[in-house]
């Protein structure tokens, strides 16, 4: 019998893991996050309190990748440590996020920074958060404040987080795949004031030319069944491809995949009952990624593509490994076929605060919620060692 060949990613491919300020860092206590926390917000079972103390152990963190072989580490900024209060910028706060650059740099890898991670400072949020007027001009503001963080050492600057989570979220919508057909409209007014502050964010951050600079969208893999193919098409326009598009002429495009989104004649289908789901009650579908990966290349014209997220909430690591093993070999296909991706980054480094909750663990890197241990799973190694050869094993035909 043939032994299948191993899948040879590209040369320079970027390796990591991801992670968001408010979910790891703790007590950020100046945003939006950290108030609906504390005051009876929608699907909060628990508050985010110290998080993994990552503000503290960042290096830590960084060292944990490293050791298993990763060469990349993408973390975020978070906007109300900087700017606490509008126009009050922190020069300390700048310097702790300069320290995290550095320590990506002893360690070897490189860091791709995000500016936005779903977190507002709550002086922008109680004047309307994105439907405030000027909040694509106050973001534009603290990019500059940021190019003091990203200007050296920075390559790779992701301007805001799931736009079109945030639309769907200011629009009153369930953020994760929707478990009934309800036809909740998103608000195009802050949809809109996105692509506005991501195109002001870009404006700045040209101003350091060895910047690259996009923006990462959450691809839901429409999976519409036979027949309501332009059911699909209408749902998915607002919510993904209006993203995407905007992100034509940008140095890359994160995708961000997870699962699919079935559509049927009235709009979005449960999960099927048979279908084996993760801890956030999502299908387990590998190739969402590759769906994703495709589907991004086509709208945006061929913008190079960065895996920015992908993973999966499981307590059994197996299956962690095989899910992300599915996927990276959609992903392969899909660079077999000319489409250009410059990385894989896993979501997440460490298991950490899931908006609302510790319950899901998506981490390679388990995190003891008393003591803050870090224990390094076996599907770190295994990923580690997939990053190091380059090259990813193919299951056996």
């Amino acid at each position: 019998m043939t032994q299948p060949s191993r899948l040879q990613f590209p040369d320079h491919f970027l390796w990591g893991a991801a992670t968001a300020a408010h979910q790891v860092e703790g007590n950020n206590i100046n945003n939006d996050w950290w108030t609906r926390e504390h005051n009876g917000g929608p699907r909060v079972d628990e508050p985010s309190g110290d998080a993994c103390d990552s503000y503290h152990r960042f290096r830590e963190d960084i060292a944990l990748l490293a050791e298993a072989g990763f060469n990349t580490y993408r973390f975020s900024l978070e906007w109300s440590r900087i700017e606490p209060e509008p126009g009050c910028f922190s020069r300390a706060q700048i310097d702790h996020y300069c320290r995290m650059v550095d320590a990506c740099h002893e360690f070897g890898l490189a860091p791709v920074v995000t500016l936005q991670h779903f977190t507002l400072p709550k002086w922008l949020a109680v004047e309307g958060g994105w439907l405030a007027p000027d909040a694509a001009a106050l973001f534009g503001r603290f990019t500059e404040i940021a190019l003091s963080v990203v200007a050296e050492g920075v390559e790779w600057v992701c301007t805001i987080n799931e736009p079109n989570m945030v639309a769907k979220i200011e629009g009153g919508e369930p953020t994760y795949p929707i478990t009934s057909s309800a036809h909740t409209h998103l608000d195009k007014r802050v949809s809109d004031t996105l692509v506005l502050a991501h195109r002001r964010s870009r404006e700045v951050l040209a101003d350091v030319p060895a910047i690259k600079s996009g923006w990462t969208i959450a691809s839901q893999a429409f999976s519409p069944v036979p027949g309501s193919e332009p059911i699909a098409r209408e749902y998915g326009y607002p919510r993904e491809d209006f993203f995407l598009e905007a992100a034509r002429g940008d140095d890359f495009v994160g995708v961000q995949a997870y699962s699919r989104t079935r559509i049927g004649p009235d709009g979005p289908l449960p999960v099927p009952a048979n279908a084996e789901t993760t801890q956030m009650g999502w299908e387990y579908f590998p190739p969402a990624l590759g769906i994703g990966v495709r589907h991004a290349w086509k709208v945006t014209a061929g913008v190079p593509i960065m895996v920015t997220e992908n993973g999966i909430a499981t307590a059994d690591d197996a299956r962690r490994i095989s899910y992300t093993h599915g996927a990276l070999t959609g992903l392969h296909e899909a660079i077999n076929d000319g489409i250009k991706v410059l990385g894989y980054v896993h979501w997440s480094a460490l298991d950490n605060y899931e908006w609302g909750s510790y319950k899901p663990t998506f981490g390679l890197i388990a995190v003891n919620r008393e003591t803050f241990a870090r224990t390094v799973k076996p599907s770190a190694s295994w990923l580690g060692a997939v990053a190091k050869a380059n090259t990813l094993e193919p299951t056996e035909s």
